[in-house]
């Protein structure tokens, strides 16, 4: 196992499921993320003043450190709203062989 390479969580939220099912789909199929989870949630958030509630999609992409840059350009590019929310969390311990999966799921960065 290459313990140089990091884990983490990038978390989104889209507008629903038809966008959550293609932008998942594709980070996989790119080899972007090693497994995207996806489950509906209702946000109540303000955005330009107003207070707004929302039914959306959460997307936890499991991925490596290094395909961050390139994740969030691939969510920016396929996401509806104009500030998508994209929260990066490093993942600290684990179990090494669902880690160990995660790594060699994902491709190299470039």
């Amino acid at each position: 196992m290459n313990e140089k390479v990091e884990v983490v969580v990038v978390n989104t939220t889209v507008d629903g499921e038809e966008r959550a099912a293609a932008l998942a789909g594709k980070l996989v199929e790119q080899k972007l993320a090693a497994c995207v989870h996806r489950w509906p949630i209702q946000s109540v958030y303000t955005w330009k003043g107003a207070i707004e509630s929302e039914r959306e999609i959460v997307l936890s992409v499991k991925t490596r450190r290094s395909l961050v840059t390139e994740i969030i350009e691939c969510i920016k590019s396929h996401h509806g709203y104009d500030v998508p929310e994209i929260i990066v969390t490093p993942v600290i311990g684990g179990l090494r062989d669902y880690l160990e999966w995660v790594r060699t799921e994902t491709r190299d960065p470039g």
